[in-house]
């Protein structure tokens, strides 16, 4: 079962996302004539995702369109929330048959066990993110945003996630408190035995690397960005293949 993981396409749904919108829909058809099984997304995949009960943003018609499709082939669609889209749920999974986790977890591919998380929280440094993230996920708040008119809640989100962005910069992400903290963080559940094989997104950076682990090696990957790299990572039911389309990916 081939399975193409990716993560942080940061679908942007105001009139300056539209280009990159039109470009995923384009991969998302494409994935539909590549014999795709299972389709993980490791976390922002919407720049700013919310569920009203009612209301479904506009702006992202069309990819959610191109996900019913593959649900309707029979490709299996999976999100591990991000800090873009940790409010994702009851829409996704009922309407497009996404298996949704809100936090890390481990799948079996063949025999190994494959740690998958968006990596967002797992650098300690940022002590001001890791204390917003508990708060932004309690029901309390989430009930107090549902107030909000979803038109001020689309433009209150972007203006947040474009000067977050911006102040996060990096001229080489490969090498940002993020990236580090990450690796820091993946070679070590390696080398506890946590896991076989670890990938995370979040750091924009792709990567793969060996690693030790108790019973030999494994793999840290990072999945880099869809946004920027145009990066993904393929399992063909034995291996795990790294590879970006926009810039060349480090190999480690």
């Amino acid at each position: 079962m081939k399975t193409i993981i990716l993560s942080d396409v940061h679908l942007d749904a105001s009139p300056l996302g539209r280009d990159r919108i039109a470009a995923f829909v384009d991969y998302l058809t494409q994935l539909q004539q590549a014999d795709v099984k299972r389709l993980i997304i490791l976390g922002d995949l919407f720049d700013f995702w919310f569920e009203y009960r009612h209301v479904v943003f506009s702006g992202y018609f069309e990819v959610l369109r191109a996900f019913a499709a593959l649900r309707e082939q029979g490709v299996e669609l999976h999100l591990v929330c991000g800090n873009h889209d940790f409010w994702a749920g009851r829409f996704l999974r009922d309407h497009l048959n996404f298996s949704i986790y809100p936090d890390a977890t481990i799948m079996d591919f063949n025999g190994r066990r494959v740690l998958l998380s968006h990596g967002d929280g797992l650098n300690k440094k940022d002590w001001i993110y890791r204390l917003y993230k508990p708060i932004a996920r309690a029901r309390l708040v989430v009930w107090l945003f549902s107030l909000l008119h979803p038109d001020w809640a689309m433009t209150i989100a972007q203006r947040v996630s474009r000067t977050s962005r911006r102040l996060a910069n990096h001229k080489d992400p490969s090498k940002g408190s993020e990236a580090l903290a990450l690796r820091d963080c993946a070679i070590q559940s390696l080398k506890d035995g946590k896991a076989d094989v670890v990938i995370f997104g979040h750091a924009h950076a792709p990567l793969c690397e060996t690693h030790p682990t108790p019973d030999g090696t494994g793999q840290y990957i990072n999945t880099g960005d869809w946004m920027v790299h145009r990066s993904q990572v393929e399992w063909d039911g034995a291996e795990f293949r790294l590879s970006c389309v926009a810039r060349e990916c480090s190999a480690g």
